[in-house]
């Protein structure tokens, strides 16, 4: 009878701490008002480490960081090192910009992350994704309309979050589209963007000034 206790106490408790969890996103997508946990480093505090990380941050992307790269600067090498994966993920990889940003939408949309989102919908829309198959991730649907590859790479990854598995079937059919490394460059990419989301939903990274959240919290 102890074991059973313990486990109900320990459900319990997962639960209450699942739905605070739950609300702060919702209120996060709301645009409701969260402190950023991790803001910007004031420059008399920064360490030498953190200082090099942001030389060859702006040397590598000629911009200063932002977003996500503000709280991983708390560690230095692994901005530089996420830094250097993204450089070949959002820009060379055997994805076309359509297709990367595509898998980069339902990324945002998975981890409801509006920084994110606010980013890459307005690129996606440049890069030829219809705003029909937008509106739809953004509002937590599959599209109707997808292109061939379109359907095949949303099927690939939303398979894989499901089930944390992919078929037999989906894995033939995305190879025969993409190509083994275009399949891995898929994988790639929202691992890359996975990480980004999860770094800025912990830190609470706010949206730029002026931003509105443009994703609502979805029902699971």
């Amino acid at each position: 009878m102890r074991w059973i206790t313990r486990v109900a106490t320990v459900t319990v408790a997962f639960a209450t701490v699942s739905a605070a969890a739950a609300q702060d996103l919702s209120r996060q997508s709301a645009g409701g008002a969260t402190a950023d946990r991790m803001p910007p480093i004031p420059a008399d505090k920064l360490t030498a480490a953190q200082q090099a990380a942001i030389a060859e941050f702006k040397a590598a992307r000629s911009v200063d960081i932002s977003g996500p790269f503000v709280p991983l600067l708390r560690s230095p090498e692994a901005m530089t090192r996420t830094r250097a994966l993204g450089d070949y993920m959002r820009y060379r990889s055997a994805l076309p910009p359509r297709l990367s940003e595509f898998v980069i939408l339902l990324t945002a949309r998975q981890w409801t992350q509006n920084y994110e989102w606010n980013a890459h919908a307005p690129i996606a829309r440049e890069a030829g994704l219809s705003g029909e198959i937008i509106a739809a991730i953004a509002e937590g649907r599959r599209p109707s309309r997808m292109a061939a590859d379109e359907e095949v790479l949303y099927t690939l990854h939303d398979e894989l979050h499901r089930t944390h598995a992919v078929s037999d079937a989906t894995y033939a059919r995305a190879v025969a589209a993409f190509g083994e490394q275009g399949v891995v460059d898929a994988l790639g990419i929202t691992g890359y963007y996975t990480l980004l989301a999860m770094v800025m939903n912990t830190a609470r990274t706010p949206l730029p000034d002026g931003a509105k959240p443009q994703l609502p919290p979805l029902t699971r």
